[in-house]
């Protein structure tokens, strides 16, 4: 059986030590009368003090203080200091979790909603992705249809005042596939300048 520790007198006569320790964490006038030592081990003291901070009825300040061998009362060491609850103490009600805390009817709405959720179908950025991607095709196959229709004409003027028109026209142009078919008719419109120029170019007498 386990000896009961002997109270350290030097630490039991330090009841002002241990108030002023308790004075750092709550106001002077939240501490109540003095309770008395408790004797916590081999030099180690406990007091205890009556809380009068609002809404804390019931609970006990405490200053927990000790000493080595030989040492005088300017010596001693405060553990620890804090509030602890009574056994009349206020506290608040037990902690209860979510689910218990719902009633049937919500339980089942909440489970309903959530199935109804899974039940919808996924809708993200593939769509949109895919209406893009369908639309640019469009206008590449719409821009192809038109030079294949036009053919180029032998007067360069008719094809620098074209390429002012288009240059303006395609300004707002930035999709990979537009910029792709407008290289293709800057090429094709090059290549009809070089023919008009050979054309026109006058042959050499024989």
């Amino acid at each position: 059986m386990a000896r009961k520790p002997k109270l350290d007198t030097t630490l039991a006569e330090a009841v002002d030590v241990a108030r002023n320790a308790i004075i750092e964490i709550a106001a002077e006038t939240e501490i109540g009368e003095y309770l008395g030592a408790t004797p916590e081990g081999e030099r180690l003291v406990t007091h205890r003090f009556v809380s009068q901070k609002s809404g804390y009825w019931g609970w006990t300040w405490f200053a927990t203080l000790a000493r080595v061998p030989r040492a005088k009362a300017k010596d001693l060491t405060v553990c620890e200091a804090g509030i602890v609850a009574g056994d009349d103490a206020l506290l608040a009600p037990a902690w209860v979790p979510w689910a218990e805390r719902l009633v049937k009817e919500e339980i089942e709405a909440a489970e309903a909603e959530a199935n109804e959720s899974k039940d919808e179908p996924a809708t993200g950025g593939s769509a949109t992705e895919n209406s893009d991607a369908g639309s640019n095709a469009a206008d590449t196959a719409g821009y192809e249809s038109q030079e294949n229709s036009t053919e180029p004409s032998d007067a360069p003027e008719e094809h620098e005042a074209s390429d002012e028109t288009d240059s303006t026209s395609e300004q707002g142009i930035k999709t990979p596939a537009r910029r792709q078919v407008r290289r293709r008719r800057t090429a094709q419109r090059t290549a009809a300048r070089r023919r008009a120029a050979q054309r026109n170019r006058p042959r050499k007498d024989s």
